[in-house]
């Protein structure tokens, strides 16, 4: 058995969820006694050397301008080739969007086995069992994989980041690219300090707010926090904030450390976006609201009240005038 890594990378950096891959897929090659090696596609401006330290021996480096926009296509057919040429029977991607993408388009084209949301190593005490989120979160499954080759996907957040002293072998690929069937003529990049997908805090906000005039508290909060800002589906359907920060089973599922909710009454398809957050701070005035009922921590209130005194005491603790 042999693990191959998917390094997920934008604009020439490393994701964050790459780097819960990485130590996921060398703690599964540890366990089965095999190495851990890695791919990754297009220009890099970190150093790839250094991700050796989160237990990868070798990463296969694919450049050249076909690879520097994501193109499933084009992706799917150079990691099949690394796949096929290094032997490796688990392929280990982040459940993020690009590895929502390219896990199943892979799984069709090498007929492998995938388990999509994993939450945990494999079982492989008698077999190849991998432990998954299933409804939306509210629930786990144990699914086994008898496929010669497998893919898993994992969860962003759910398993914990460790680094050594290693470093990695980076070593150039010839890949033959596909041919793109899809030109992209412009990007929209989504404005934001932090990407949602990636931050570690987030604060979001909903229609208890009143208005998009009042979310300058927010952004302040996100701001002395290094935060994300996210909001429900009605704020985002009214045009308060953009879409690309409606977090919710209908918009971004996100799983971040720390979540905060403000004016948010926490409807279910709300908490079936953020449910894996590991911990949830609900700000609201209706102590009936169902959002209560997932949070670790509550404050009843009127948000116009609540967040400037939270802000302060942030502040405080900052050393922020």
């Amino acid at each position: 058995m042999s693990v191959l890594i998917f390094i997920d990378q934008a604009e020439g950096h490393i994701k964050k969820a790459s780097l819960e891959a990485l130590t996921y897929g060398a703690d599964l090659a540890a366990n089965t006694g095999t190495t851990a090696e890695a791919v990754i596609l297009g220009t890099v401006n970190d150093d790839l050397a250094d991700l050796g330290k989160y237990g990868v021996k070798k990463i296969h480096q694919i450049t050249g301008d076909a690879f520097n926009q994501f193109d499933t296509q084009v992706y799917t057919n150079a990691i099949a080739q690394v796949a096929t040429t290094t032997g490796a029977t688990v392929l280990v991607f982040s459940n993020n969007v690009n590895g929502k993408a390219l896990a199943p388009r892979l799984s069709a084209k090498i007929k492998a086995g995938l388990v999509s949301g994993a939450v945990a190593l494999p079982d492989t005490s008698n077999g190849f069992v991998v432990k998954k989120n299933v409804f939306s979160g509210k629930a786990f499954a144990n699914i086994a994989v008898n496929t010669s080759v497998k893919i898993i996907a994992l969860s962003p957040n759910a398993y914990k980041t460790t680094a050594t002293n290693g470093i990695a072998d980076v070593v150039p690929f010839q890949a033959n690219a596909a041919t793109p069937k899809v030109k992209i003529l412009s990007v929209n990049k989504a404005s934001g300090e932090v990407p949602l997908t990636e931050a570690e805090i987030v604060v979001s906000a909903g229609r208890g707010l009143k208005g998009p005039e009042n979310w300058g508290m927010v952004e302040e909060l996100a701001k002395l926090l290094h935060a994300a800002t996210a909001c429900s589906r009605p704020v985002a359907d009214a045009h308060w904030r953009p879409h690309n920060e409606h977090v919710g089973q209908t918009g971004i599922a996100i799983a971040p450390n720390l979540y905060i909710a403000i004016g948010i009454s926490g409807a279910i398809q709300h908490l079936a976006g953020v449910n894996r957050s590991k911990v949830i701070v609900v700000i609201n005035k209706d102590p009936e609201a169902p959002f209560f009922k997932a949070a670790d921590f509550g404050i009843v209130g009127d948000a116009f009240e609540v967040m400037p005194k939270f802000i302060e005491a942030v502040k405080k603790l900052k050393g922020v005038a």
